[in-house]
């Protein structure tokens, strides 16, 4: 990951950032309690580009009456700032989000009926599409490539617009006034975010030859260790490498590894494992073996398919599935690319030799990472099968290209390959469809 062009970020800004903490606490602590609002507790979800503040759950002292609130009982604001296109200085610019669903709940988090359910929380879900609500922003720039981290101190603010109700006894009425409107009084979020899936990984780390390396995990729900699962490797980009302050922004910046849990995104109800580790950036050879050390340990502690262990890149990702591949063949059923680098030569001979299926996508205007490399991977894939004595038939099954135009971007950075590919499940189903033979 590298900032777009024309994005200028100055260290003192970012280190200022990054050192700051979150003040989280109740409103009463913050000396609001005569807003009569409890608590503000920020939800967030992963899209295709990253993730979003894409609900806030606002509690009150008492049930709150659910037909006395609306999408127009709350107002709320978030940042502009989007790391791929903003200066950091963006980041305190708020601008108003788009409320969808307005519901009560018993707890602090969304319902997918968007139905009230009784509770003291009211849930007010915002539009994916606003171009605000961002969470994850520059961390470090050692070099002319920078890391990024969720943001440990998210700007939301939240009004109320109109009074809100407790619950009415049993005659008819509003209920009681649990708070009033208080339209020109802007509220911070006082609770740590629930990240909707993000939450649901396991944080774990892998020590080797004095190296470490940090990973997140996800078991299925119904996880049963006699069975066994397919595994999804999600090798991120530059910037989502571990940088002693980052760890877990991997899952967050963009969609690769919470997609696979969700039938929406992969097409399949099959439960997959999803291990999305963070290397620290010190080259993809010696990250490439640090990684087949950890998958060995993996696969031998969870209940993984070894005929069915896949690896998926975004941009700087690729490097190390290149060397994996040709370095460990033995472990991998399949690899999806996007965005990536050049495979080297001698790579693509392993790759061959071993036949294993791979998937390359890559954007037509990638400002970073000329679509010429993606071209030269492909072809220099198909040379090496032609090297073998396979047909061209024989070698479109186990090498698939595709390149996307600008159009399909739902977001204009034409280096995240990753958004059209996985927007498109057919891709996502086809990588869990390949096995590797039976010995």
């Amino acid at each position: 990951m590298r900032l777009r062009r024309g994005v200028v970020v100055t260290l003192v800004s970012v280190l200022a950032l990054a050192s700051s903490g979150t003040a989280y606490g109740s409103l009463a602590d913050r000396g609001s309690s005569q807003t009569g609002v409890r608590s503000v507790t920020p939800i967030t979800t992963v899209y295709t580009y990253g993730q979003k503040v894409s609900a806030v759950a606002v509690e009150y002292a008492a049930t709150v009456n659910p037909r006395m609130v609306d999408n127009r009982t709350f107002g709320v604001s978030d940042t502009i700032y989007n790391f791929r296109f903003n200066p950091i200085e963006d980041l305190p610019k708020l601008a108003d989000r788009t409320v969808t669903h307005t519901y009560t709940n018993s707890a602090p988090t969304t319902r997918p009926d968007h139905r009230s359910v009784p509770g003291r929380y009211v849930i007010v879900e915002l539009a994916p599409t606003d171009p605000g609500g961002w969470t994850v922003i520059v961390s470090k720039c050692p070099t002319f490539l920078c890391t990024v981290k969720v943001n440990p101190d998210l700007p939301t603010r939240v009004v109320q617009r109109k009074d809100v109700h407790g619950q009415p006894g049993k005659g008819s009425g509003k209920g009681p006034l649990l708070a009033k409107a208080a339209p020109h009084r802007s509220l911070g979020v006082t609770e740590k975010p629930v990240n909707l899936l993000v939450d649901e990984f396991t944080y774990g780390s892998f020590l080797n030859g004095g190296m470490v390396l940090p990973y997140h995990y996800h078991l299925p729900k119904d996880y049963q260790p006699g069975r066994k699962y397919p595994l999804v490797v999600v090798l991120p980009g530059h910037g989502m490498g571990w940088d002693g302050d980052n760890l877990g922004v991997q899952i967050a910046a963009d969609i690769p590894a919470t997609a696979w849990l969700q039938s929406s995104w992969t097409g399949s109800s099959e439960d997959v494992i999803v291990l999305a580790p963070q290397n620290q950036r010190v080259g993809a050879a010696a990250e490439a073996d640090l990684l087949v050390k950890l998958l060995d340990q993996f696969v031998r502690d969870f209940g993984v398919d070894t005929r069915r262990v896949y690896a998926t890149t975004v941009s700087y990702g690729s490097t190390l599935l290149w060397e994996a591949f040709a370095k460990r063949p033995d472990l991998f059923a399949a690899g999806l690319v996007t965005g990536g680098f050049q495979v080297g030569a001698e790579q693509a001979t392993a790759i061959a030799n071993a036949e294993i299926p791979l998937w390359i996508t890559h954007g037509v205007h990638d400002h970073l990472l000329n679509v010429a490399g993606a071209r030269s991977s492909a072809a220099a894939l198909r040379e090496a099968y032609a090297g073998r004595g396979k047909t061209p038939e024989q070698t479109a099954d186990l090498v698939h290209y595709t390149e996307y135009e600008d159009d399909a971007f739902s977001l204009p950075d034409y280096h995240a390959a990753f958004g059209p590919t996985y927007e498109d499940s057919g891709i996502l189903r086809w990588l869990l469809t390949r096995r590797k033979p039976s010995a």
